[in-house]
């Protein structure tokens, strides 16, 4: 019996234009254009280095893997339990941090395409090369032995995704190259470049190329094709609204793997039908997490919430008096340098020195190097108060 497998097999690879798909679109591209837009360029990088540990977390946290958000700010700072499974788990949310990070840098890959079959193979082979031997086993479909998976390369046996039987191997190159073509974004309009963030994340999961990380790669996948599109500025995450909705999320993946159900229901070989409803799922949940970031980014109510936890903290001994004035400046001014510090305080030298450095070793203030100038940073333990409910509360 022939494994050959026609590529029309997972048409159509795009929804039918449509007018509440269309709606959906320009709603994201105006809301996501004006994203914090009040805040200093330097206070927004900082805030993509902690919305890149949130996508992490709510990545693994969709394949099972519930990593606490301070296991990964310790392994960020190469600080690991001693636990071994808990170990591989923060090595695990550390690789999709640094590949994510190569991702937002955009000068990695030097591959215009991000739906190019060299750019999604880079991607898992940059994920899976810092994952520990652990990680690298599993089943195979029927589960008779156990597989290596292999950095970067499309498995070499069959899969089966819930009821979905994935392509052969043997077909793999060819279902890959249809993908690369049918979501090339110089053939597309611009609603449909973004309608084709939502089909190509169904389509590579349903090609499912990978042993294992498919999910992982198509959230990665994802974030870097809205990046492409001026969409994905690094200060929201679909990852967590993906999260948030996982049994939605998985129900319309599932959905849209079915055949196409009647002379109503499209041309191809899937369901139009329900390729539409995963798009609209996907599009919605994208505008809920700019809406969401917008509401705790604003610069006003982000800065008070400072001030009150600040507030507390010194009351409690916990951090020296004037204390937000630092913090306040490298709000408003993204950085500042460190002999600065006395006259922002209105402490002598040596004074303005020791709130300093108390609020850089905290994880207040961070800085490149030792005596260059310092920016605002994230300390886990005030995350919650100055980003409500950005993770759920323990």
């Amino acid at each position: 019996m022939t494994k050959s497998e026609p590529v029309s097999l997972m048409e159509p690879m795009l929804p039918q234009e449509d007018g509440e798909l269309n709606d959906l679109v320009v709603d994201l591209i105006a809301k996501a254009k004006t994203l914090a837009g009040g805040l200093n360029p330097s206070l927004t990088n900082s805030i993509s280095d902690l919305v890149r540990s949130m996508n992490c977390y709510y990545s693994n946290l969709i394949e099972g893997h519930n990593t606490h958000p301070r296991d990964i700010d310790r392994a960020l700072n190469n600080d690991f339990v001693d636990d071994t499974e808990k170990r591989d788990l923060q090595l695990e949310a550390k690789a999709h941090i640094e590949v994510q990070s190569i991702i937002d840098q955009g000068d990695f890959w030097q591959i215009a395409n991000p739906v190019s079959v060299d750019f999604v193979k880079r991607v898992h082979h940059e994920f899976y090369q810092l994952l520990p031997e652990n990680l690298l086993w599993v089943e195979n479909f029927d589960r008779t032995k156990r597989v290596k998976v292999i950095a970067g390369e499309f498995r070499d046996g069959d899969v089966v995704v819930g009821r979905h039987l994935a392509p052969h191997a043997v077909n793999l190159d060819k279902f890959m190259a249809r993908f690369e073509q049918a979501y090339s974004l110089n053939r597309m309009s611009k609603v449909q470049r973004v309608v084709a963030v939502a089909a190509s994340h169904h389509r590579l999961l349903w090609i499912h190329p990978f042993y294992d990380g498919n999910g992982r790669v198509a959230r990665l996948f994802s974030h870097a094709l809205l990046k492409q599109l001026d969409i994905g500025s690094g200060l929201w995450s679909v990852s967590r609204g993906l999260a948030r909705r996982h049994s939605d999320y998985k129900f319309l993946l599932e959905a849209a793997d079915l055949p196409r159900q009647g002379d109503l229901d499209g041309r191809g070989s899937l369901s139009q039908r329900a390729l539409k409803d995963f798009c609209k799922f996907f599009l919605e949940v994208c505008i809920d997490q700019v809406d969401y970031m917008s509401s705790i980014l604003e610069p006003k109510e982000l800065l008070r919430r400072i001030e009150l936890y600040v507030q507390d903290e010194m009351a409690a001994g916990r951090l020296p008096k004037r204390s937000f004035a630092l913090l306040r400046e490298a709000f408003y001014q993204g950085e500042f340098a460190r002999g600065e510090a006395a006259e922002i305080t209105g402490y002598k030298v040596a004074q303005a020195r020791v709130v300093l450095s108390q609020l850089v070793a905290k994880g207040f203030l961070k800085s490149d190097t030792s005596k260059g100038p310092v920016r605002l940073a994230f300390p886990i333990d005030a995350v919650e108060r100055w980003f409500p409910q950005l993770y759920p509360i323990a």
